[in-house]
């Protein structure tokens, strides 16, 4: 797979120092000066600080410049959205791709309508741009804040030469930011609640679905049984071969498919070779060549493929699997390879390791998630799915 062409770093680090920064300071300052010398204008400093004949071509120009940061704050959104599939965070939607060249040109369909709907509702909701203001500082005010908490965590991580005196300068900034927080916090009951709300929706929708996601592996793999002791009771009276390969999806390498059994119970076949495949999301934007495939033998044609993406790549495990020959030398004729997976049905209950509302917000998400198999690009007629139920 190709790597996503990523922009080179200098020229947009010179448009921002020598262009967008110093139109910024101007512009800000400007405004600042305008207010301090005319108090009355504060409603609208930045249109009152341009000549009446150039009113209207400004406003022709924010709007362009509206609709740009909107189509950027789109795109950022389909960019995030797929990380954070990648990575485990919300269920996997369903991901069109607009280019045939640029891997980073996709289209998600939900997050869009999302969108949507949550526009329409804020400009129902608060009625007039002023109203809107509100919730706006706050969400800037807030959004700075948690990027310089960030930013102080990667340097105390990441760069121990430079620590000392970003450090220091992070708790400037954070000084700072903190008081337009506390300033923008008075206006909490004039539309400020709403972001800080929104905010705590998705941060449980996240937490619930990566914390329901692991009690899930837990109970898959409590209920599972272990390849090291499967492999040689199921050799000492094999069933029927059939011709082909089989490729079991599986989260756990050490676990038995469930597909795999649900297969021998109720076809009582064995395919000729076996692979049971796992795909893992490395924390970085594209996984290294020599690190791409894992392929190990694990008994009589049983072979283990572990198949890794980095979060900014679109799994494609067809296509890897093609590749599978360069690491081990085993070969995958896309029409005589069948792909078994499992679908499972999450049942709630009050007993286990989440409350009893976000085990059922967990099923009900997970219910509506895309298809893993659809995710990684798994034709649809090569694919069988076998159902199985989990009580989290």
């Amino acid at each position: 797979m190709r790597p996503e062409p990523r922009p080179s770093a200098p020229p947009i680090r010179h448009a921002w120092y020598f262009f967008v920064l110093p139109c910024l300071v101007l512009n800000y300052l400007g405004q600042g000066a305008l207010v301090l010398k005319h108090p009355e204008l504060v409603k609208n400093p930045f249109f009152e600080a341009v000549p009446s004949w150039a009113l209207y071509p400004m406003i022709v120009m924010a709007t362009l410049a509206a609709v740009i940061a909107s189509q950027a704050v789109i795109t950022g959104a389909y960019s995030v959205s797929r990380q954070a599939i990648q990575l485990g965070y919300i269920p996997r939607m369903r991901i069109k791709h607009t280019s045939h060249d640029t891997i980073g040109q996709i289209y998600v369909p939900g997050v869009n309508w999302l969108l949507m709907v949550m526009v329409l509702g804020l400009v129902l909701a608060f009625r007039t741009s002023s109203n809107l203001a509100v919730a706006y500082g706050i969400s800037v005010s807030l959004t700075m804040l948690i990027d310089t908490l960030l930013l102080a965590l990667v340097a105390r991580a990441l760069w121990p030469r430079w620590r000392g005196w970003v450090l220091p300068l992070c708790v400037v900034f954070f000084l700072v930011e903190l008081g337009f927080v506390i300033a923008n916090g008075a206006k909490l009951l004039q539309g400020a609640w709403f972001p800080l709300a929104l905010g705590l929706v998705m941060f449980t929708l996240l937490r619930t679905w990566r914390r329901g996601r692991e009690l899930m592996r837990d109970e898959l793999r409590k209920e599972g049984i272990r390849v090291d002791t499967f492999l040689p009771g199921l050799m000492l009276a094999p069933p029927a071969r059939v011709p082909g390969t089989a490729v079991f999806l599986t989260t756990d390498p050490t676990v038995v498919p469930h597909a795999l059994l649900h297969n021998l119970k109720h076809n009582k076949v064995l395919h000729e070779r076996n692979v049971f495949l796992t795909v893992e999301t490395m924390p970085v934007p594209h996984a290294p060549v020599e690190k791409r495939l894992k392929l190990d033998q694990i008994g009589d044609d049983f072979y283990r493929l572990t198949v890794r993406f980095g979060f900014m790549e679109t799994p494609d495990v067809p296509l890897a699997l093609m590749r599978a020959c360069d690491v081990g030398g085993m070969s995958f004729d896309p029409m005589d390879t069948t792909y078994f997976s499992s679908r499972e049905t999450i049942v709630a209950s009050a007993r286990r390791g989440m409350p009893i509302w976000r085990d059922k917000l967990f099923a009900v998400m997970h219910r509506n998630a895309a298809p893993a198999t659809g995710f990684f690009r798994i034709p649809g007629n090569r694919l069988v799915e076998l159902g199985s139920q989990v009580e989290i």
